[in-house]
């Protein structure tokens, strides 16, 4: 492959291209920062490699020979797209980016976060957008080795362990409470396992990280509802007598809009952690670094009470 490229000094096109405009190797030299019998010298090896004689002296001009004439265009727009591609990468400048990152999201890290992160960013860095994409699975690890993303914000097991490409960092931590109508005044273990429960399922799984707590006790819970969406399900609560088990953080936002009550879970369930995720060799790896960073600065007003 490229048998022709790997006997060939590229350095030699950017002399022809510049005999071939200034029709000079003067001229040509001084544009290369060369003296003229380097340059010479140049187009001498190229000739040989080539098997043409290029250009012609006449008068004071150097006239290009035929097939110099049909080299011209393609070699001018070859080294032109070399030259753009090429360049060193300009650094991030949040302040002026336009840069749009893909992140895998679930309505909590959505409706927990992005409020919050939006007004940080609004003056900060006014032009960088956000695409903001459901997983099909719990960790998008396919969708960021694949580079459709640039971040994934999920949960993962304690002991499970991703490829050696994805970086992961712990990020936020909350704590579960049970939510409620605002007609249940307390919540004994008894009246939990009593209750009706809605549960919500981003990934249609079959047993969440609270089943599987009960489970580990001997115990199970009555699950009358199971549904995708968070943001719909404290909606059914405050008009049911369901509960419904999430981050303390989303269920304060509740209160907020809607006549419903927080408690406490009556037996130990692990916090609730985000890690973030990305790939190590992403092409955006200075602005994905920056946003990391934000991230991690705004990480304690997330999740404060």
């Amino acid at each position: 492959m490229h048998s022709t490229l790997r006997r060939l000094d590229l350095n030699l096109l950017l002399a022809f291209d510049a005999v071939y405009r200034h029709q000079s190797v003067t001229l040509a030299a001084d544009e290369l920062a060369m003296s003229t019998s380097a340059l010479s010298h140049a187009l001498t090896r190229l000739r040989g490699a080539l098997n043409d004689p290029l250009f012609f002296r006449e008068g004071n001009q150097m006239r290009p020979s035929v097939y110099a004439s049909q080299l011209a265009q393609p070699v001018a727009e070859s080294l032109r797209q070399l030259n753009d591609h090429l360049k060193p990468k300009p650094l991030f400048d949040p302040l002026q980016s336009k840069v749009c990152f893909k992140v895998a999201i679930t309505d909590y890290t959505a409706f927990c976060i992005f409020p919050t992160l939006m007004a940080h960013l609004q003056h900060s860095a006014p032009g960088v957008q956000f695409e903001l994409q459901y997983s099909a699975q719990k960790l998008a690890i396919n969708e960021l080795l694949a580079g459709h993303l640039d971040f994934a914000l999920g949960f993962s097991d304690p002991d499970e362990k991703g490829p050696d490409e994805i970086h992961e960092i712990s990020w936020l931590e909350d704590s579960y409470i049970a939510l409620s109508g605002k007609n249940t005044a307390s919540l004994s273990m008894q009246d939990y396992l009593a209750a009706r429960h809605l549960v919500v399922t981003p990934w249609n799984e079959t047993m969440g990280v609270i089943d599987y707590q009960l489970q580990k006790m001997g115990l199970a819970r009555h699950i009358a509802m199971k549904t995708p969406s968070m943001l719909s399900a404290p909606f059914i609560i405050a008009q049911s007598d369901l509960l419904m088990t999430i981050p303390r953080f989303a269920a304060q936002k509740f209160t907020d809009l809607l006549e419903v009550r927080i408690h406490p879970i009556p037996f130990y369930v692990p916090p609730y952690r985000v890690k973030i995720y990305s790939h190590r060799f992403s092409g955006k790896r200075e602005a994905n670094q920056w946003l990391q960073n934000v991230f991690t600065l705004l990480s304690p007003s997330l999740t404060r009470p």
